[in-house]
């Protein structure tokens, strides 16, 4: 029996302990653009997915920006089939005119389709082949426009979207561990020229900032970088829970948020709290920046008695006696 390669072992360790965490009922669905990332990921989930009594299926979107990309995702999707993963599609989206620039467009374009097919097939979870590396370039791209501990804790493991785990088995493995392993499994990915376009933020940190750190502070610092990230996510987690119950006791009684219980919370804890309670009045949490919160933070600590704070999404919130209010449309 011929040895495994360590690569594809450690993929298909991290793919089962990702799927051991999810539950039992409906397939998983890896979101493969046949990139060596998602494609390792994707190999990893048509072996491990059947030894764990669990269907394993695969989505490829179609963004329609290059020339042969609706070949390209229908050779993905062949390769899907041939490996053994049920039930494959390809999905087309339009990019154009939607909100942001291009590659804000196609993530939110990309997204969505995932989550429609997510609903199509009854997904228990959407799989993503993003890595170490993506984690640390996540950081940095955070560090560089000023983002608090949010920000800093990078892509999560797991999170919601449109109401289906999306889960990132990779971010323990490096880029250069998904080449080995399609290599090693003779699978040959796609080269995404977008990833070496400068005219991508994400880009410019991969081909030009990340290799000069690389060599200035040495190879440790992209583990170190997304170990950072796990940290700070940890120590979210906790400051997410003690705002809650804040939030909880804040809600005065007549209606709005109590300024007196809100003045005594430590700074780390009302921010979080008064971005939790925007986001319940309804306003977006992608448009909601420090400088929102930072204006509602004034209503409650710094009160002289100035006019309304504007949020995202049409929204006033006004401060009266010892209250803060949705002010009325």
């Amino acid at each position: 029996m011929a040895a495994i390669s360590p690569s594809v072992a450690a993929i298909r360790v991290a793919v089962r302990r990702a799927l051991a965490e999810l539950p039992a009922d409906g397939p998983v669905l890896v979101a493969c653009s046949g990139g060596a990332d998602s494609l390792a990921l994707a190999a990893a989930a048509a072996f491990v997915a059947p030894r764990s009594g669990r269907l394993a299926g695969l989505v490829t979107v179609d963004h329609g920006l290059q020339t042969g990309s609706a070949e390209r995702a229908e050779a993905v999707a062949r390769w899907a089939e041939q490996a053994g993963l049920s039930p494959v599609e390809v999905v087309r989206v339009e990019v154009a005119g939607r909100p942001g620039g291009p590659e804000a467009a196609a993530r939110e374009a990309r997204y969505q389709a995932l989550v429609e097919a997510a609903g199509r097939h009854r997904a228990a979870a959407l799989l993503t082949g993003h890595t170490r590396d993506d984690q640390a370039e996540t950081v940095l791209l955070a560090l560089a426009r000023g983002a608090g501990p949010r920000g800093l804790a990078g892509m999560p493991v797991r999170r919601d979207l449109g109401g289906v785990p999306l889960v990132r088995p990779l971010l323990e493995i490096s880029r250069e561990q998904t080449r080995a392993a399609c290599a090693a499994l003779r699978l040959t990915p796609w080269q995404d020229p977008h990833n070496l376009d400068p005219a991508y933020a994400r880009s410019r940190v991969r081909a030009q900032l990340v290799p000069a750190l690389v060599e200035t502070l040495g190879p440790g610092v992209v583990d170190n970088l997304a170990r950072t990230a796990r940290l700070v996510a940890a120590d979210n987690a906790v400051l997410d829970e003690l705002a809650g119950d804040a939030l909880l006791a804040a809600r005065h009684p007549d209606g709005g948020l109590a300024t007196k219980t809100l003045a005594d919370l430590a700074g780390a804890v009302r921010g979080r709290v008064l971005r939790a309670w925007a986001h319940e009045l309804g306003s977006p949490p992608a448009a909601l920046s420090h400088r929102h919160i930072a204006a509602l933070d004034a209503l409650v600590t710094a009160w002289r008695g100035q006019g309304a704070a504007y949020l995202p999404g049409g929204l006033r919130v006004v401060r009266q006696a010892d209250r803060l209010l949705p002010a009325p449309d």
